[in-house]
């Protein structure tokens, strides 16, 4: 045996049988505390997790068997990189195994919101037929700015030639990145981005450098009339900010699948009437960070954890 591998989160049954498979013993439990995570700690040589179990340095310290971490998705903000580096600790995500679910939910939601379909389902569940104040703006030929071209933001691209969308992209630490996207223009300041694009779509993760990167100088620099997208992390985004340039009328619209504080149950009081004030914007679509989240997405990110132990092991 190599060991036991706890698995923290709902996952496909796929990886389970591939951990014993592969000769590990697996502890599934989706629904584990972090008490009682732990406890584990020093049984394991894996663990598998989500957002709700980070692994900090002071988790790390009771784990003195333990050789590697996975994570289902892409953030890695919830791991100690610098402490699993010194102890020697392997690190894994899987943003390839869910970047088209999350491609497909933002193209969605912005759908929705530019055709006025949550507003206009509401109406008429309530018997209005109101047909010129939902007249619709299409996507086709508008010019999309995507910030972070990564797994998540090529996926959203490619997506969006079909629409034959000019795409601006902007990653800090690539170059020459888009030479097979015959449509996608690489732009080497932000600022160029957010001045000419309708729509901009964050697609980052969460850092000392991107922390309420998204402010109210940020907003101010996107154009007028634009509309905004996060699919990444919450706090890349300073949610007064962005409350205060949808009121005034700067921002169109925004599309938010993730937020600050996720944990509802945990608002203080201005995050309470933040919330509040989101959710009564007719101008803003919201899901509870669910754009990674889909059935086939659920399958390659096992699928996924499993190639990139193999090549661990291997290695």
């Amino acid at each position: 045996m190599k060991g036991k591998v706890l698995i923290a989160d709902q996952v496909n049954k796929l990886l389970i049988k591939g951990l014993e498979e592969r000769g590990y013993e697996v502890i599934y439990n989706p629904s584990i505390e972090m008490k009682e995570v732990e406890k584990l700690m020093a049984e394991l040589s894996g663990i598998v997790i989500n957002t709700r179990t980070p692994v900090r340095a002071e988790l790390m310290k009771f784990g003195p068997r333990l050789r590697w971490i996975a994570r289902l998705g892409s953030g890695l903000d919830i791991i100690d990189l610098e402490e699993a580096g010194k102890r020697g600790i392997a690190v894994i995500n899987t943003p390839e195994g869910n970047a088209l679910a999350v491609a497909e939910h933002i193209l969605g939601m912005l759908l929705a919101l530019l055709n006025n379909l949550i507003v206009s389902d509401r109406e008429i569940r309530q018997g209005l037929w109101l047909r010129e104040k939902n007249r619709g703006v299409e996507l086709s030929g508008k010019t999309v700015g995507i910030i972070g071209f990564g797994n998540t933001g090529a996926a959203f691209a490619r997506l969006l030639e079909g629409f034959e969308c000019r795409v601006l992209a902007y990653d800090k630490y690539k170059q020459h990145y888009t030479e097979s996207y015959r449509f996608v223009r690489e732009m080497s300041e932000m600022e160029e981005v957010l001045s000419n694009a309708d729509i901009v779509s964050l697609h980052l993760p969460l850092t000392e450098e991107t922390r309420y990167m998204a402010d109210r100088v940020f907003f101010r620099s996107c154009k007028k009339g634009s509309v905004f997208i996060n699919s990444s992390r919450g706090k890349i985004v300073h949610t007064k900010s962005l409350l205060e340039n949808l009121g005034s009328g700067w921002l169109k619209g925004a599309c938010l699948d993730v937020f600050e504080n996720e944990k509802p149950d945990s608002f203080n009081d201005s995050e309470r009437e933040e919330f509040m004030a989101l959710s009564l914007l007719d101008n803003v679509v919201l899901s509870p960070h669910i754009a990674g989240w889909t059935v086939e997405s659920k399958i390659k990110i096992a699928q996924t954890v499993l190639d990139k132990l193999d090549i661990l092991t291997k290695s």
